[in-house]
C-alpha cells in the first residue's frame, strides 16, 4: 500500500498534464512512454526514501513535478541523464528544505536546469520531426517507437525564426515542429491550461500577468528591430513559454500567492525575463531560468508587500 499524501490540486494538474503525456507519444512516438516511466519511476523513489528519513509522507505533488520534467525533455534524451535530472530536482530543489510547501524553486525546472548546465548536446541538439509529418497523421507516433532517429537536428523552431527562418504558424500552433516531448503543441497546451485554471488550481493571475509581460517586451524589442526578435504572436506559440505560463510559474509553492499585486509583479516578471534571456544570452531555453530567478525572489517580494499592506492598516487606524 502506497503511503501518500493526497492533494486534491494536484491531482488535478495531473489530469490536465495527462493530455500533453499522450501528446507527446503521438509527436515522438512510443520512447516518450519509455522516458516518462524512467522518470516517475526516479521521482517516486527519490522522494519515498527522503520522506522516509525525515518521517514525512510522499506527496501527490512528485507525480506533476515528474510529469513536467519528463514532458520538458527532448525525445532523444538518453535515459539516465532523465534519471539524474529528476533525482536532483526531488533532492535538491525540494526534500533538501523540508519537502512539500517548503521548497524555494520549482522542483520540475531545478532538475531541468542541471542537466541543461551540465549535459548541452543532447538537451540543445538532438531533435526529431515530429512523427505525423514524418510517418503520416494517423496513426502518428502510435505506430512507431521514435520516429526518422537518423534524421537528428540542431535546432528547434524557436532558434530557425531567431535566426531568420520561416516557420507556418499553424504548424507552430498545432505543435508538427521539432521540440521537447510537451511542448510543441500551443493549442493544446493552451486547453489544458485552460483546465486547471477552471478548476482553480491554477490562479489566473500569474497566467495572464506572464502572457502580457512576454508580449509587451517581445513586441517592444521587435517594434525596435533587435536582431534575432520575430513577430511576437509566433514568439508566444514556439518554444516552452506557454507550457511554462500554465502550468510552471503557477505552481502554489514556489510562486508569489500572499497577495494579488504580487501575482501580478511575479507573472509580468517572467514573462520579461523570458524574452530578455531568450534574446540577449546564449541560453535559448529562457523559462528554465527565468522560473528559477523569480523564483529565488518570490518569498522576498511576498514579505515585502505584506509588510507594506500592514504598515498602510496601521495608519488607517
Amino acid at each position: 500500500m502506497l503511503n501518500i499524501q493526497k492533494q486534491p490540486i494536484m491531482v488535478t494538474v495531473l489530469y490536465g498534464l495527462a493530455p500533453l503525456g499522450l501528446a507527446g507519444i503521438y509527436w515522438y512516438g512510443w520512447r516518450a512512454l519509455l522516458l516518462y516511466a524512467v522518470v516517475f519511476a526516479f521521482g517516486y523513489l527519490s522522494e519515498t526514501l527522503m520522506a522516509r528519513y525525515f518521517k514525512m509522507k510522499t506527496s501527490t505533488s512528485v507525480f506533476v513535478s515528474c510529469a513536467l520534467f519528463a514532458i520538458s525533455l527532448p525525445p532523444t534524451l538518453p535515459l539516465w541523464i532523465a534519471a539524474v535530472g529528476i533525482v536532483f530536482g526531488i533532492v535538491f530543489g525540494k526534500m533538501v528544505f523540508g519537502g512539500f510547501g517548503k521548497n524555494v524553486f520549482n522542483p520540475a525546472i531545478t532538475g531541468r536546469a542541471f542537466i541543461y548546465t551540465s549535459f548541452g548536446v543532447p538537451m540543445t541538439s538532438d531533435f526529431i520531426p515530429a512523427a505525423p509529418t514524418a510517418h503520416g497523421w494517423f496513426p502518428g507516433g502510435f505506430g512507431v517507437y521514435t520516429p526518422q532517429v537518423d534524421s537528428v537536428g540542431t535546432a528547434t523552431p524557436l532558434q530557425e525564426q531567431a535566426e531568420g527562418a520561416s516557420i507556418e504558424f499553424l504548424d507552430l500552433f498545432l505543435g508538427a515542429v521539432p521540440g521537447s516531448i510537451g511542448e510543441t503543441s500551443a493549442l493544446l497546451i493552451i486547453l489544458c491550461g485552460l483546465y486547471i485554471v477552471y478548476k482553480k488550481a491554477a490562479n489566473w493571475k500569474l497566467v495572464v500577468a506572464s502572457l502580457v509581460g512576454f508580449l509587451a517586451m517581445q513586441t517592444i524589442l521587435f517594434a525596435a528591430g533587435v536582431e534575432g526578435v520575430f513577430n511576437p504572436l509566433y514568439a508566444l506559440v514556439s518554444g516552452s513559454f506557454l507550457l511554462g505560463a500554465f502550468f510552471m510559474i503557477t505552481d502554489p509553492i514556489s510562486a508569489s500567492q500572499t497577495t494579488d499585486t504580487g501575482r501580478w509583479i511575479y507573472g509580468a516578471a517572467f514573462g520579461i525575463l523570458t524574452v530578455i534571456i531568450r534574446v540577449f544570452s546564449n541560453w535559448p531555453a529562457a523559462i528554465t531560468f527565468s522560473i528559477l530567478f523569480v523564483n529565488m525572489f518570490a518569498p522576498l517580494l511576498d514579505h515585502t508587500l505584506k509588510q507594506r499592506k500592514l504598515k498602510k492598516q496601521e495608519v488607517s487606524r
